[in-house]
């Protein structure tokens, strides 16, 4: 696992087994704020490690950015933490959470030992703070890879723990493409000095609004190109030349998943396009 100190009383970790994926924690005098869990629990137990032992401050608040298992399974291994989400998150969780862990147990018994924890304190408007020392974190809604997505910004660093708001390569199946570009939109324009990505490197202040377009174009360009395949006689056969380069990405974001993750887009892009002709071609119910 590699961890890096982003700023004063702010550390950064990122998988080397999974993904890419990527976590972090900013600590106090006398206690610390972990955001997010790494995939695996060998890498959230060594994240442990070295805040309590390192850093020499216990774990009080956990706060997760969604409800996808990358990030949230590790929330275990942090008995006593208060853990601080979208309302959402807790109820993707409590409907979702322990029947995706059962069927990740039959594939890999490094999962016995995870519990599902939901949430102990949500929100679904506005913002809430917590302060750490001299730092003030603002928790925000940042929805569009998921519905429940929030984003941390330690105000007086202007660094945006982003979760899966912002990644290499945008992924959508889970969330909505409208929402999504609105997101990225709302972070490039918050003057930030790092943005950490749910997965991947961190961006420093002379990338972001590199990466910002690059994003938006992509999540432009697999629109068009999808409603375009959508008019031909043969569909599917059209969906399947589009590819991640012709977006303008690179299949070897995320470890090599960036190939599947866009295939992944494309498709689920194409069923939302029959979802909408399909209701378009209902009847409509008469009143009364």
């Amino acid at each position: 696992m590699q961890r890096e100190r982003i700023s004063e009383n702010v550390y950064w970790f990122q998988s080397e087994v999974y993904a890419q994926v990527t976590a972090g924690v900013v600590t106090g005098p006398q206690w610390a704020v972990v955001i997010d869990t790494m995939a695996l629990p060998e890498e959230t137990l060594e994240m442990r490690s070295f805040i309590e032992e390192d850093l020499n401050v216990p774990v009080r608040y956990i706060i997760n950015t969604h409800h996808h298992a990358d990030h949230t399974w590790g929330s275990c291994f942090f008995p006593g933490a208060t853990i601080i989400s979208h309302a959402l998150c807790r109820q993707q969780m409590m409907e979702r959470g322990q029947s995706a862990l059962d069927a990740a147990r039959k594939q890999n018994p490094v999962f016995k030992q995870v519990k599902i924890v939901p949430p102990h304190l949500v929100f679904d408007k506005g913002e809430i703070s917590i302060r750490v020392g001299k730092k003030n974190l603002i928790l925000f809604s940042t929805p569009g890879h998921s519905f429940d997505g929030i984003s941390i910004l330690i105000e007086e660093d202007r660094i945006l723990f982003a979760g899966d708001a912002f990644l290499p390569l945008p992924y959508v199946v889970d969330g909505d493409i409208d929402m999504l570009s609105a997101t990225i939109k709302q972070i490039g324009k918050m003057g930030l000095e790092n943005i950490v990505q749910g997965h991947g490197d961190i961006i420093l202040r002379g990338e972001i609004d590199e990466a910002v377009k690059e994003n938006l174009s992509y999540l432009a360009a697999i629109r068009k190109a999808v409603k375009t395949a959508a008019k031909k006689k043969n569909p599917q056969d059209a969906l399947a030349l589009i590819d991640i380069e012709s977006c303008g990405k690179s299949r070897v974001y995320l470890g090599g998943l960036a190939e599947e993750l866009h295939r992944r887009n494309i498709r689920y892009l194409y069923r939302q396009i029959l979802k909408e002709e399909e209701n378009e071609t209902l009847p409509e119910k008469e009143e009364g």
